[in-house]
């Protein structure tokens, strides 16, 4: 089969990464796939080596001074939908809302589902869910939350892990990795994806301020970041609480996707606060590398990862689970049997069986 993977970023984000490893299982798997993307910034690939059998088409998008994010989405829309052309394809599968309105019809996979108050991405996040010819979910809570809501049946299939990449940045081999982040950060406590609202930080600041009389010594790192919203309010609010408790978190922004493994290794543990998501593959891939995972109590993680993690509803729930996995870490390997059980060739041999349905039925 011919396949267009669409995504709306060339920027480490959840969506971005599962696109990409899609992509490779899918030509590891014998199938042609390119990946759609705008490249905004001037990027022309993504923030990743990809296997060269995946093609890469980043649709330049430049930047407007001055465009708010409703102008924004359109424009990303329209500009992603005019180089775009489906006939070239047996199968379009768009990765998130922005994406699927540029490519309409096409099959869409819906991450998880959210709450926009900017008109034209609530717009769009809501046509990219009623309008796809076929959903997918990564998650069966996910996939509930898109029947009640929406009364639309999803094909569910779990995002894969790649475990030996985390787990051998946790061997021996590399010590010297995790060596170097920890001199420069000492111990502790990780964030990936930036400070944002749906990624619940300003519960995880005060969280951490919570824990420090019992653990002085741990330090709050955040790592991500890039986002197409603006979460500027937001970021400013959480600043202002850190003044508030004197604390200071190390921000990292963007890391090299070749140095991730080794900074989720070298922490004590991870902070996954989230208050939506669709699999949880950050908190996932730190079970690859024995790194206990601190998570908030939803049904979709309480799906995927069962006794694996700690939860927590608020931040003194999370300052106590932290301080329980700190001073006990938790054995390490059912988290890392339970990383190793999704893999991506599997998603990508559920995702062939889809596709086949869909072109049936067409």
């Amino acid at each position: 089969m011919r396949i267009a993977l669409l995504t709306y970023s060339t920027k480490p984000r959840g969506g971005v990464v599962h696109t990409l490893a899609l992509a490779e299982a899918l030509v590891r798997a014998g199938h042609e796939v390119d990946v759609w993307t705008l490249g905004r910034g001037g990027d022309t690939t993504f923030f990743r080596r990809v296997d060269p059998r995946v093609g890469v088409r980043a649709v330049p998008l430049p930047d407007l001074d001055g465009e708010g994010v409703g102008p924004r989405i359109l424009r990303s829309i329209r500009v992603l939908g005019e180089a775009f052309d489906a006939d070239d394809y047996d199968v379009v599968h768009a990765q998130d809302c922005i994406s699927a309105n540029a490519a309409l019809p096409c099959l869409r996979t819906v991450h998880h589902l959210d709450v926009f108050t900017t008109p034209e991405l609530a717009a769009c996040h809501d046509r990219a869910v009623r309008e796809p010819s076929g959903l997918v979910c990564v998650s069966a809570s996910v996939a509930t939350e898109v029947r009640q809501g929406f009364g639309r049946e999803a094909a569910v299939i779990p995002n894969g892990v790649d475990a030996e990449r985390f787990a051998a940045a946790a061997s021996p081999a590399g010590a010297e990795a995790r060596g170097r982040w920890h001199d420069r950060l000492g111990r502790y406590v990780l964030a990936l994806g930036g400070i944002e609202p749906r990624k619940g930080t300003l519960d995880l600041l005060e969280a951490h301020a919570l824990l420090r009389d019992d653990h002085p010594d741990v330090r709050l790192v955040l790592a991500g970041g890039e986002t197409l919203f603006d979460y500027r309010d937001y970021r400013e609010r959480f600043d202002r609480r850190a003044a508030e408790l004197g604390v200071e978190p190390v921000m990292l922004g963007v890391v090299d996707d070749d140095d991730v493994p080794s900074l989720v290794a070298s922490a004590e543990a991870m902070g996954f606060v989230s208050t939506k998501e669709g699999f949880g593959l950050a908190a996932m891939e730190s079970l690859a590398a024995g790194v206990p995972v601190v998570t908030r109590d939803l049904p979709v993680l309480r799906e995927v990862f069962g006794a694996s993690v700690a939860y927590g509803r608020d931040p003194r729930e999370f300052a106590t689970a932290l301080a329980t996995v700190l001073t006990a870490p938790p054995d390490a390997e059912p988290g890392r049997a339970l990383a190793r059980s999704y893999t991506w060739d599997a998603a990508a041999e559920r995702h062939v069986e889809l596709y086949r349905a869909h072109l049936a039925r067409s």
